[in-house]
């Protein structure tokens, strides 16, 4: 694993938390419509914000596209499979919030979107979201597809260079995107994480 960084790691993941969550709070400000539910876990945008179509493919090589989004709710959460801590531990949280649903997992997919194209492959990426949960899915799209897709998203990536050009490492956005039935960004999750209320989070957006 990539263990040398030009950044400090916990400042840029601050940076890019703190700008996650202020995308979400902007939002509910600019927006005059009152929220109808309160996020223990992040923040609900008042008017959902629309996806414009994209092309990526998930672990299966299966087209995953605007479509993909659609007739669930999505949690999609963007890391990559070299990543030493973050992404292992919100995984394994999510796989915690999944247990938690029981029945009502049956309407949420989790999405792992890789911002490391060179590496994860589908193979990859299939082999790592399954140690997790063999029911999460992956996605991952080539430059610039992905930047494309990030800037929609509201994810801020960065390649930090390593002692060798193969052993760089990824920095990036550890909130999680929330996305409704109609493949529109719904709202933010944005860590520290507690599997126990970003699950009653989850149930009373479902419910509204």
């Amino acid at each position: 694993m990539p263990s040398n960084h030009a950044t400090p790691r916990s400042l840029l993941f601050v940076i890019f938390g703190a700008g996650a969550l202020a995308v979400g709070l902007l939002a509910a400000i600019w927006l005059q419509k009152p929220a109808t539910v309160a996020l223990q876990s992040g923040t609900l945008l008042q008017q959902p914000r629309a996806l414009a179509e994209f092309s990526a493919t998930d672990q299966d090589g299966r087209p995953f596209t605007r479509d993909s989004l659609t007739g669930h709710w999505t949690l999609i959460f963007p890391g990559f499979t070299s990543c030493p801590d973050v992404c292992p531990t919100t995984l394994a949280m999510l796989k915690n919030v999944v247990a938690q649903l029981g029945p009502d997992a049956a309407s949420l997919r989790v999405v792992f979107l890789s911002v490391d194209p060179e590496r994860d492959t589908p193979q990859r990426l299939k082999q790592y979201v399954q140690y997790f949960d063999p029911g999460f899915t992956a996605a991952v799209t080539p430059e610039p597809g992905l930047q494309r897709l990030a800037q929609m998203l509201g994810v801020a990536y960065a390649k930090v260079p390593g002692a060798t050009p193969e052993a760089y490492t990824m920095d990036h956005s550890a909130a999680l995107i929330l996305i409704d039935p109609q493949a529109r960004i719904a709202g933010y999750m944005t860590p520290p994480f507690d599997a126990a209320r970003l699950a009653a989070d989850l149930r009373a957006v479902a419910a509204r």
